[in-house]
């Protein structure tokens, strides 16, 4: 999520449109505190509502856990993970090895 300072946005407005076009979001500050959040005008957003085109987003780039999304995006964890798995959007991010490894110390 590219960040944007109220200031910048006279000289950098061609940065904020090409992030918002690359699919984006941009987070616009104020003296360093969030003020404004840019979201992509998107048929996803369209589709899915504000709440959980923001819900995916923020999970989908580490920004929340799979938790704070469902409650973002306003429904039970159940659906919230189905709807990331219908996106092709993994729930679980574990490195192989250390899953073997996990696994081994349950046994």
């Amino acid at each position: 999520m590219e960040t944007f300072g109220i200031r910048d946005l006279r000289e950098r407005s061609g940065d904020l449109t090409r992030t918002a076009e690359s699919g984006q979001m941009a987070l616009i500050t104020c003296r360093d505190k969030p003020l404004l959040l840019g979201i992509p005008f998107t048929e996803e957003l369209l589709e899915q509502g504000v709440t959980l085109n923001l819900a995916i987003h923020l999970f989908r780039n580490g920004v929340v856990t799979l938790a704070k999304g469902a409650r973002i995006a306003r429904v039970p964890l159940a659906d919230f993970i189905r709807m990331l798995g219908t996106q092709g959007i993994p729930v679980v991010d574990h490195d192989p090895e250390d899953l073997d490894s996990d696994l081994e110390n349950l046994g």
